[in-house]
């Protein structure tokens, strides 16, 4: 090999490596925040987060109490009395990373297995059942809705099923007319599929614009959503085809501009994040709910009476309960004792009193 040779490889290598420096975000399976306001603080560096430890993370950025404690050095404790108004949780299927411009903060993510934001949503159906919190988890390419609170009745016409959502699509205002496609087709259902997850991306923005009550109110919200249209493109056109390089730079400017514009819709107060995992571990089973179910979910109460599930402050408040029971129990005892083996005569000033009054006259 001759010295030009050398000098063209180094010059080459040299390129390469600035390229992979400048590209933001953290290669491999990764969690990024996006958006967080100023009392959440999550601190930048190279560490770790276990994918089955993503919704105590999400707890602990909302304020609430977690089973077991996470021993995890990017989110640093915050304000007592201060809570983000609502947590935007993405996850992308079919890609490691990506391209995202502004950022808080990226984490590797490790053991990537399927969650769900099911404990946190209880924990806010069970603490705000009073208000209109927005308990939103979705999953387009499975069809399902899941949503909880009295918030329903905003997002009912939010297109679920493939084919509402397409029907969505060639209406007026749809992203088709706005989203440069480039190598995308409008026929393919791969394409079909990513573009209506940008779709109902823009629809949510959309309705919270026209609702901004809920985003004003004190009760905290939950989005929960699970976009696998990447995915499905990786695995018919592959990799390294331009559709996928095109639907990976739309999706990347469509979670940017989504992120920002829910932080600004809940005036700075809302934790945005974004995992984006080339495969799951292991499938995620999970029950079927239509979104017609969402009134009956709205009730507290049920048809058959059943009881909430457990929780893991149910052995806090028994014992706060039974030692004050036991207390109330113990001075009862003591007082009762007490006036029965009182003597009016000595004890009671009244009767003293009236027994002075008696010898005087």
């Amino acid at each position: 090999m001759s010295l030009t040779d050398r000098k063209m490889e180094a010059v080459l290598s040299a390129a390469v490596a600035l390229c992979f420096l400048l590209t933001p975000g953290v290669h491999g399976d990764s969690l990024t925040i996006l958006q967080s306001p100023e009392f959440v603080s999550f601190q930048k560096g190279d560490w770790p987060v276990s994918g089955e430890k993503i919704p105590d993370l999400v707890a602990l950025t909302m304020g609430f109490s977690v089973q077991e404690d996470l021993s995890w050095p990017g989110l640093q404790a915050g304000p007592l009395f201060q809570r983000p108004r609502a947590n935007v949780l993405v996850v992308v299927r079919g890609v490691d990373s990506l391209a995202l411009p502004h950022s808080v903060a990226s984490y590797p993510l490790e053991n990537p297995v399927p969650f769900t934001l099911d404990s946190v949503a209880e924990t806010i159906h069970s603490l705000f059942a009073e208000d209109t919190p927005v308990v939103l988890q979705l999953a387009l390419s499975e069809e399902r809705l899941y949503m909880l609170g009295k918030a329903n009745a905003v997002f009912e016409d939010l297109p679920v099923t493939l084919q509402q959502i397409r029907a969505r699509l060639s209406q007026d205002g749809s992203v088709l007319s706005s989203l440069p496609l480039n190598s995308l087709s409008r026929n393919a259902e791969a394409d079909l599929l990513f573009l209506s997850e940008v779709q109902v991306l823009h629809d949510i923005t959309a309705l919270l614009q026209r609702h901004r009550h809920l985003a004003k109110d004190h009760s905290p919200d939950l989005y929960s959503l699970e976009l696998s249209g990447l995915e499905e493109l990786s695995r018919l056109y592959g990799h390294d085809s331009p559709q996928y390089r095109d639907a990976t730079a739309i999706l990347a400017s469509v979670l940017q501009k989504f992120g920002e514009d829910v932080y600004g819709l809940y005036g700075n107060s809302a934790v945005v994040e974004v995992v984006t995992v080339k495969t799951f571990q292991a499938p995620l089973t999970r029950r079927s709910r239509s979104i017609l179910e969402s009134k009956q979910i709205s009730n507290p109460g049920n048809p058959y009476n059943l009881a909430y599930k457990y929780n893991f402050q149910y052995a806090v408040i028994f014992n706060i309960v039974l030692w004050l029971m036991i207390a109330l129990a113990l001075a009862v005892i003591v007082v009762s004792y007490n006036l029965w083996n009182m003597d009016p005569g000595y004890d009671s000033i009244i009767y003293r009193m009236t027994n002075q009054k008696i010898r005087t006259d």
